[in-house]
């Protein structure tokens, strides 16, 4: 899984590791790996260096790795136990806790108020200053990948999760206030990627057939932006980011080419225009359109990309993060080869972004350069899916002993710590010594 702080987090389920970009603060990144052997935390705040801060090698096929921002909590699951969740302060090495399910887990969405955990067919909330489990959401509609989002905004925890398995509807959860916000009825196919912007007024979704991304406004659920990534070919979209802003978003999938497009509202129709052939043409179309079909005239006002990347392989799954690096705006993708590109973004005109670097996630630089002067290098090999991965057996059974699954379809509670001693706020975790006061073993 990757993750990098900008207020958004993406997943994916990678060949060899597991990358997360966590997106918590628009300056600070953090980047965190999942691999056979364990998992690393990375701190991304230069382009030409990418500080390890963390190795664990304690708890092996690590295919779910979450970091709270840039605290020292951190959440775990195995292939070997695919029901448990273990929560760390890897400071401290230290386990604060553990739940166990009915069921794999195939994602994990935490901010400073909430901690979710998505199974197939059920969704458990927890509060994620003492891992009391608030909420479940039984029997919600069939999800292998384990498709979800959580707002990084603690004053706005919304939750979104699709509300269809045969068409792409987005449930949208308070998971503050534990209600249903509203439904969006996004696409006409399965969902395929969500994602909030930091404020959580903002909803990006693509569905399978990976041809047009939405935005919708959070909380009414008003389709505010429409863009076509392509028309010549479905593609899987592995992953949607926002920049901190919310002025971009970025677009990755199985194919060669990363897109960035930008969320501006066109000019008012009154207000001149420099006169030029495109902008005619563009004044025909528009007039025409009110004369052809809803689905064509759509898709001729919808926008394209604003900048774009040529990735250098081809075929492999990878996930993409805007961030400002260096006060500079940068593109990051991690690709399922264990690489982690750096692109610089030119915010005025676009176009084709520019290489600035590439790092090892695992491995060393010297590895790159050894698989770059390599002249048949080997084809990559087909990506599993969440679902796939969790299916693959366990060297044994999940104990009854196990912490956190009951029959009532919950979690067990811990003991918990008396609230006097809960912070009055939000859970801050950006020290050793701020951590959810809970005690479960």
């Amino acid at each position: 899984m990757f993750e990098l702080p900008f207020y958004s987090q993406v997943e994916l389920n990678l060949h060899d590791c597991v990358i997360l970009i966590d997106q918590s603060y628009c300056f600070c990144r953090s980047l965190a790996v999942g691999t056979k052997t364990g998992y690393r935390l990375f701190s991304v705040t230069s382009v030409d260096k990418l500080d390890c801060i963390h190795e664990s090698t304690e708890t092996p096929d690590v295919y779910i790795v979450e970091r709270l921002f840039s605290s020292s909590l951190v959440v775990v699951v195995s292939q070997s136990v695919p029901r448990r969740m273990n929560v760390y302060h890897f400071k401290k090495g230290t386990e604060i806790c553990n739940y166990s399910y009915s069921n794999n887990i195939l994602a994990v969405r935490l901010n400073r108020q909430r901690l979710v955990v998505c199974l197939e067919e059920s969704i458990y909330i927890h509060n994620i200053k003492d891992m009391k489990l608030l909420k479940t959401l039984l029997n919600t509609p069939s999800n292998p990948s384990g498709l979800c989002a959580l707002s990084i905004n603690h004053s706005n925890s919304f939750l979104a999760y699709p509300g269809s398995d045969t068409i792409g509807e987005i449930i949208v959860y308070d998971a503050n206030n534990l209600s249903t916000v509203t439904m969006i009825p996004a696409h006409d196919s399965p969902l395929a990627a969500i994602t909030f912007s930091a404020s959580g007024t903002k909803l990006a979704s693509a569905s399978e057939r990976g041809t047009v991304i939405r935005v919708f406004s959070i909380p009414e659920g008003l389709r505010l932006f429409e863009f076509r990534r392509g028309m010549k070919r479905y593609v899987n979209i592995s992953s949607l980011s926002f920049s901190p802003d919310a002025q971009f978003l970025c677009a990755s999938s199985n194919t060669e080419t990363v897109h960035i497009f930008k969320l501006e509202q066109h000019s008012p129709s009154g207000e001149e225009e420099a006169p030029s052939w495109s902008a005619y043409v563009g004044k025909m179309f528009t007039a025409a359109s009110s004369y052809l079909p809803a689905q064509v005239s759509g898709m001729m006002s919808q926008d394209r990309a604003f900048a774009t990347v040529r990735l250098q392989m081809t075929g492999q799954k990878n996930v993409c993060a805007l961030a400002i690096i260096q006060k500079l705006p940068r593109l990051l993708v991690a690709s399922s080869d264990g690489q982690l590109f750096i692109y610089n973004i030119d915010p005025q005109d676009g176009g084709e972004c520019t290489l600035v670097q590439k790092h090892r996630l695992f491995g060393s630089d010297k590895d790159l350069e050894e698989t770059e002067k390599s002249e048949l290098p080997e084809p990559p090999q087909a990506c599993q899916s969440y679902a796939a991965t969790v299916a693959i057996p366990t060297s044994g059974p999940v104990t009854a002993t196990l912490t956190g699954y009951s029959e009532d379809g919950g979690a067990k509670k811990g003991e918990v710590i008396p609230e006097h001693e809960f912070a009055a706020g939000p859970v801050c975790l950006d020290d050793e010594t701020e951590f959810p006061p809970v005690s479960i073993r």
